[in-house]
């Protein structure tokens, strides 16, 4: 597996193990911070995953007390993630800081003197992890202070997404971004990458033939990735009326999943294989075409505060990718995502074409090869079977597997991708030609043929006209609920 469980990152966690290391948590009092970042950080931790010499060092604009920032990590664990053990959380706040007063080309804020501090208590060649926990409009001012202010050379940088909203702004950022790092020291984060049970489709397809010697278009009839979603946008209205489904989700999410599924079988799993591997098909996928994407917003969405009033920003996107490798060429990938929608899921499906021969199943009984990426994961199997009674008549069987009994031990999406840029492991993090990649394939729904938006009742499925999309079985997930 291509995780820090991985042998080839085995080898590199005693190396991490060795070398001190300032966590520099920028943008530590937001959101993002609260609810994944700090806790996965506290997960390492307990895992005895940190290296032996740390320090965590927040930054923000506030002027706050080490003890106060110490206090609010510990609210935001009970709310989060776990409430912290006595014994434990003891010696992880006594490595904790906060530098207050933002960080700037201008104005450097504390966080010069607090990270002095740091470097003379943990000794010689220490490494600086940069994590901008930040709107992605500060990227490129707060890159500029890291440069600035010396503190790029031995040090690794971690980015959200988006990372760029275009083409063009990508290449905007990504040329200043390679002016202050090498692109050995960028970490572009993207969370389902992280997930188990992502990387639990390389395992499944490597090392079981009955599963991997039909992962191919002379076998499957089109390939479903759907990540519906029942939530709205909550407290992200700013962020996501700039941003709409399809660059928040598309672009990133989608696209890496596609990836995952449609890549060739590298010589070896390691890290460097299989990113190069993932990142080769991305430079496989066809530009989208407009007309083979449909655009939605549920209604109501216009009356969220923060919202304009005449918004035309997308909440659902559903979209016909298409791989031009020879194992995918001419088998759609249907991608769908959307807030508000009558349900939410996580899934990879499968669906295999009717077999030669003297059974014909027909539209309403395909063969199905599901993957569930929420939660622990699972694998579902959708198979014909003879229905019971005097007549050689198709019916449909199904069964699962749930991975839960494999559980034990796995780490959440945040935790194994900090584990990851702590030991220099690259393989779940998207290189900028990848990224690159993608933005070309992403950039006709940012022409002036981008599909107009259409409105969908919240709880609901989307617009009538993704159902177009997908072949003769439909959508899967709406088969299955029964639900329009």
């Amino acid at each position: 597996m291509p995780s820090s469980s991985s042998s080839s990152s085995s080898s590199s966690t005693s190396n991490a193990q060795d070398a001190p290391t300032v966590f520099v948590l920028l943008g530590a009092p937001g959101d993002l911070a609260k609810r994944m970042v700090l806790p996965a950080f506290y997960d390492l931790y307990t895992r005895g995953l940190l290296p032996d010499r740390w320090r965590l060092v927040g930054n923000g604009r506030g002027d706050v007390a080490h003890e106060d920032f110490q206090a609010q990590i510990k609210a935001s664990l009970a709310e989060f993630a776990t409430a912290p053990e006595p014994g434990a959380w003891k010696g992880f706040a006594a490595e904790v800081q906060f530098a207050g007063g933002g960080f700037t080309n201008d104005d450097p804020g504390s966080l010069l003197d607090v990270l002095e501090e740091a470097r003379r208590n943990l000794g010689e060649n220490v490494q600086l992890v940069h994590y901008l926990a930040i709107p992605p409009t500060a990227f490129s001012e707060i890159t500029k202070a890291i440069g600035t202010r010396g503190l790029a050379a031995n040090s690794r940088v971690v980015y959200e997404k988006p990372y760029g909203t275009s083409s063009e702004s990508f290449t905007e950022l990504d040329d200043l971004v390679h002016t202050v790092f090498d692109e050995e020291q960028v970490y572009r984060i993207d969370h389902f990458l992280g997930k188990e049970a992502t990387q639990n489709l390389h395992m499944l397809r490597f090392a079981n033939r009955v599963i991997g010697d039909s992962w191919h278009r002379d076998a499957v009839a089109e390939v479903q990735i759907d990540v519906p979603e029942t939530l709205g946008i909550a407290d992200r209205a700013a962020f996501y009326d700039a941003t709409g489904a399809a660059l928040d989700m598309l672009v990133t999410h989608l696209f890496q999943v596609a990836a995952e599924v449609a890549l060739e079988p590298p010589a070896e799993v390691d890290g460097v294989a299989l990113q190069k591997a993932r990142e080769s098909v991305i430079s496989a996928f066809r530009p989208l075409d407009p007309r083979e994407v449909v655009l939605g917003q549920f209604e109501g969405y216009r009356q969220t505060d923060g919202v304009a009033d005449d918004s035309a920003t997308d909440t659902f996107v559903a979209a016909r990718l298409w791989v031009d490798t020879d194992r995918w060429r001419d088998v759609p990938f249907l991608l769908r995502t959307g807030k508000r929608m009558a349900a939410s899921a996580q899934r990879v499906s499968l669906v295999f074409r009717d077999p030669d021969g003297p059974v014909h199943p027909g539209a309403g009984c395909p063969t199905v090869l599901a993957f569930d990426l929420s939660g622990s994961g699972a694998l579902e199997l959708q198979l014909i079977v003879k229905q019971p009674g005097p007549d050689f008549v198709p019916a449909e069987a199904s069964t699962g597997i749930r991975l839960d009994h494999v559980d034990e031990g796995a780490m959440a999406p945040y935790t194994s991708l900090l584990h990851d840029v702590l030991i220099g492991d690259r393989s779940l993090f998207t290189s900028a030609p990848g990224l690159a990649a993608a933005f070309r394939a992403f950039a006709p729904l940012q022409s002036s043929a981008r599909p107009a938006v259409n409105p969908y009742p919240q709880g609901s499925w989307g617009p009538a006209e993704a159902d177009t999309l997908p072949g003769p079985h439909g959508w899967l997930l709406q088969t299955d609920d029964g639900a329009k």
